[in-house]
């Protein structure tokens, strides 16, 4: 700390209509609109500052990562800039801006800070012509429930001013201390540049037996496994805990250097975009193989010869097998949440164990909740996303290392264990349907037009054939969320239509890049018989998947001869 105090700046600036937090405090949009729009960045970082009351704010701790996306260090320098002048007194960054969202999650939970600013886009691409986001988590480490992110839209949309350091600069770079003097503060202002996986590992070994994984990894018949970073933010993550810490070779690990463009691929989990992983498993060496996304909280599971684990499943399998891990065995369990669109196959495992399901729309931030009451102790989501009450965000890594504890435990394949879940609790076919980049208004009128349809009493009761099947129409609904901790009403989480053999079809929209949207389509079906546990998922749903095309009229009305992915 040298030289003249810093200057603190004020700078005028207008409101923008369009930064609404498309939940858990998250704003995301194509990444030109942060680079290249006046003062796009610095309204949405103040108006998150500016949620924060001042009294809690002043002198306070907050943690800031990013995925390592293009655009990442210039916002990074941005956001200390203006926490600095906006009276944050202490910023904790990993090193070279790096920290997954789980570790995120870790730090400001372990430190007590006043919360977090994640520069990500979760698993859009990068790259100047890919996505950027800002997401901000609260006290808890959990994303921004949703009265949080109406006042960050509040202040959005009336901001006159920010306020920035210009002058103050930092070195990502080199881990420990730096501080600063600026203007009109008694105290300086601290940056700790940190290791970005230390805390986050140390917080792994007290709910695994790491002994126990590193025999599976390294023992006699050791298990050959094959793990893609997707060249995201998990790449230090995997190497220094699956090889460094649990001894799995070097190689065992892909794509672990975090680029600013990912690659040139799409950081997305499932088959559609982890073809490389996926090719490597069907050549049957690996036995067991996963992908993460961007910023580390969502995982993809494969078994020997590309054997695919539906995230609706391995949550399910997960929750069957919790006695595997060291922290469930002495924190014991108190109940699960799924979000509505994820199968229920989750609700099976529950109603053996005798605990509670707790049933959300989509959204992290609605677990946070019932995890901060008591009421939770394992949570997932079919977006490839899984996590417990050890932190408040989805975590990839953990789930990983949750299916490695199983696998040593019960000795079996992934492939096995999977069969034998679903031999004793039936399998849910399960699959989802994204009808991606749509007009808005499009969007709308589909969903309301389709809303009046079911919701409509006549349409209980109606009857749809389809081939052999003849499907009636039980129940309908559009979900409404009652939050059973503080009795928030959340309406309109998507449209169900639940049939007399417990078949679900669901619809919902997406909009979280704030300038298209998406809708979703899932369709669930449930086999009891072990005979017809071998079908492909498309092959059984079909009959249903006709009746939501029939019923929404979604490609004529689109222009869309089909989805853009199928998960």
């Amino acid at each position: 700390m040298e030289g003249s105090p810093i200057p603190v700046l004020t700078v005028p600036t207008v409101p923008y209509e369009d930064q609404r937090p498309a939940g858990g405090g998250g704003l995301r949009r194509p990444t030109g609109l942060f680079e290249g729009q006046r003062n796009y960045l610095p309204n949405f970082i103040q108006s998150v500052l500016s949620s924060i009351d001042l009294r809690d704010r002043q002198g306070c701790t907050m943690v800031v990562g990013s995925d390592g996306r293009y655009f990442s260090r210039t916002a990074t320098e941005i956001v200390v800039q203006m926490a600095a002048a906006n009276g944050i007194g202490r910023l904790i960054i990993g090193q070279n801006g790096i920290l997954s969202t789980p570790a995120v999650s870790c730090i400001i939970r372990k430190i007590k800070a006043a919360g977090g600013i994640i520069l990500t886009a979760s698993h859009c691409p990068g790259g100047p012509g890919g996505e950027f986001g800002v997401k901000f988590n609260v006290a808890n480490g959990g994303p921004a429930p949703d009265v949080v992110s109406d006042k960050i839209y509040q202040i959005s949309k009336t901001i006159e001013e920010y306020a920035i350091c210009p002058d103050l600069r930092i070195d990502l770079s080199r881990l420990g201390r730096q501080e600063f003097d600026l203007e009109n503060k008694f105290k300086p202002f601290r940056v700790e540049i940190v290791d970005p996986v230390d805390i986050y590992l140390n917080l792994l070994r007290t709910i695994f037996d790491f002994n126990a994984i590193k025999s599976l990894l390294t023992g006699p018949g050791q298990l050959k496994i094959r793990v893609d970073a997707m060249h995201g933010v998990m790449g230090p993550y995997v190497r220094k805990v699956l090889c460094d810490e649990l001894g799995a070779p070097a190689n065992s690990a892909i794509n672990c250097v975090p680029l600013e463009d990912f690659g040139g691929q799409h950081p997305d989990p499932n088959l559609t975009y982890a073809t490389t992983l996926l090719e490597a498993m069907k050549g049957g060496e690996y036995g067991f193989g996963a992908a993460f996304d961007a910023d580390g909280d969502r995982y993809m599971i494969l078994g020997r010869n590309g054997f695919f684990v539906s995230p609706s499943d391995s949550l399910a399998i997960i929750a069957a097998n919790l006695p595997c891990i060291p922290y469930f065995r002495q924190m014991g369990v108190r109940g699960f949440g799924r979000s509505m669109p994820t199968s229920m196959a989750l609700d099976r495992v529950a109603k053996s164990m005798k605990v509670p399901v707790y049933e959300t729309p989509a959204g992290w931030r609605f677990f946070s909740n019932l995890m901060d009451s008591g009421r939770c102790s394992l949570c997932g989501e079919e977006s490839f996303g899984t996590g417990s009450d050890h932190l408040r965000e989805k975590d990839g890594l953990w789930a990983v290392l949750v299916w490695l504890s199983i696998l040593a435990a019960r000795k079996q394949s992934v492939e096995e264990i999977v069969r034998d879940h679903w031999a004793k609790f039936g399998r849910h076919y399960y699959c989802r349907f994204d009808y991606e980049g749509l007009e808005p208004k499009t969007t709308y009128y589909i969903m309301r037009d389709l809303e009046a349809l079911v919701t409509d009493k006549s349409f209980i009761g109606q009857q749809f054939a389809v081939g052999n099947h003849v499907y009636s129409v039980a129940k309908t609904d559009c979900f409404e969320y009652v939050d059973p901790v503080d009795g928030t009403v959340t309406k309109k989480q998507g449209l169900r239509i639940i049939f007399s053999d417990a078949s679900r079809l669901i619809f919902r929209l997406s909009s979280s890049s704030g300038m298209r949207a998406t809708i979703r389509l899932y369709a669930e079906s449930y086999e009891r018989d072990p005979s017809g546990h071998d079908q492909e998922p498309q092959a059984v749903l079909s009959p249903l998947i006709a009746i939501a095309l029939k019923i929404s009229q979604i490609h004529e009305r689109t222009g869309r001869r089909g989805p853009t992915v199928i998960t």
